[in-house]
């Protein structure tokens, strides 16, 4: 008998912020002075950042989210839905509501933020659409949906966002019981287990839920999956970084993407250490996140670039994106990418120019 397919590869649900990223500071800004930045850009955020960077990789990609009708709203609307072919037929727009707005400030390396958000003042649908997966943020309790969600069959995959209130209660990993996958960086990772490095971190994490990711910046991920009995530790990729601005969205939507694709658990973390790498090198959080025209992109030119040790190292450890790149085309038909980014010539048909469209300079 011939099986349904199911409509969406994934459903995020969350709230959309509409971010402002500012980068090229000199240094962090003081009281009573004024700071010049050489770069800024405007994009969907919050949970936006895992819905591109789904969509972009090939992914049916649903969210539920609130949207105000004020400008700020209608933009995000826009680019999430017409640009990037997100499907927002769970999404609900709200009168008289100010939309949430963050402000990052992009120097070193990494980001400070600045958030300004009310409660959005409707309740969010009961409704959850079936998916292969979905992508949520981790709770002591978990939310209705997400248990819907699993009760239809989706692998939840978690992350886990900053504690302003730095208790980090481990009561929060209580909410793993209901999840496939949970993904934190190390210092998250860390804080809520309470050890004292990123290999003691995963190792209490793999107790608790059946795949453990811990991601350390610019130096690679581990992980550990229990259903596969694998263990798998890889280095990061040394690239420029101009914006870190949802860096680890784009890794969760990697390693996701590689999930249900069923790779090895090695290759799982090399994928989304790139898909990170790359999206760290232009402006934004949803915005830079790469599709495949990108990726194809950088795989040419490690391969027909110099040879050093280095490069012979990375070309060994991404050997299986020549079969992958093979089942992904890499035409603008295959992923609708927003006008308001840096297109590359893989991702535009034969005969069109690419430039500059970013919503900023």
């Amino acid at each position: 008998m011939l099986t349904q397919p199911l409509p969406f590869d994934v459903h995020v649900r969350g709230t959309v912020f509409l971010d402002i990223v500012l980068t090229g500071l000199d240094s962090e800004p003081r009281l009573g002075t004024e700071v010049w930045t050489s770069g800024m850009g405007s994009c969907p955020g919050g949970i936006a950042n895992m819905a591109v960077a789904a969509a972009r990789l090939g992914l049916a990609t649903s969210l539920s989210a609130a949207f105000s009708t004020d400008a700020y709203g209608q933009f995000c609307w826009q680019t999430l839905g017409e640009q990037e072919g997100v499907d927002l037929s769970t999404s609900y727009r709200v009168d008289d509501w100010h939309s949430p707005v963050t402000v990052s400030l992009a120097y070193g390396g990494d980001r400070a933020m600045v958030t300004h958000e009310h409660p959005a003042p409707v309740d969010e649908p009961s409704d959850v659409p079936a998916a292969r997966s979905a992508l949520v943020h981790l709770a002591a309790v978990a939310q209705p949906w997400v248990l819907r969600a699993r009760e239809q069959g989706s692998l939840v995959f978690a992350d886990v966002g900053w504690d302003s209130s730095t208790q980090w209660n481990p009561d929060v990993l209580a909410g793993l019981e209901h999840c496939h996958a949970f993904l934190p960086n190390h210092v998250e990772a860390m804080r809520y287990t309470r050890t004292a490095s990123a290999a003691e971190a995963v190792a209490a994490l793999a107790d608790r839920v059946q795949v453990a990711v811990v991601t350390c910046g610019a130096d690679g991920a581990l992980a550990v999956d229990a259903g596969t009995g694998e263990s798998a530790e890889v280095p990061g990729l040394r690239l420029e970084a101009l914006d870190a601005t949802g860096a680890g969205d784009v890794f969760g939507a990697g390693f996701l993407t590689a999930t249900l694709a069923g790779w090895p658990l090695a290759e799982r973390l090399s994928f989304a250490n790139l898909c990170a790498g790359l999206s760290v090198q232009q402006f934004g959080g949803s915005l830079s996140a790469p599709g495949w025209g990108d990726i194809a992109d950088w795989w040419s030119h490690l391969r027909l670039g110099p040879r050093t040790s280095a490069t012979s190292q990375l070309v060994r450890q991404y050997g299986f994106l020549d079969g992958v790149l093979k089942e992904h085309p890499t035409t603008r038909g295959s992923v609708r990418r927003a006008s308001a980014t840096l297109a590359v010539r893989n991702d535009l048909p034969t005969g069109t120019g690419g430039g500059p469209g970013f919503a900023g300079s």
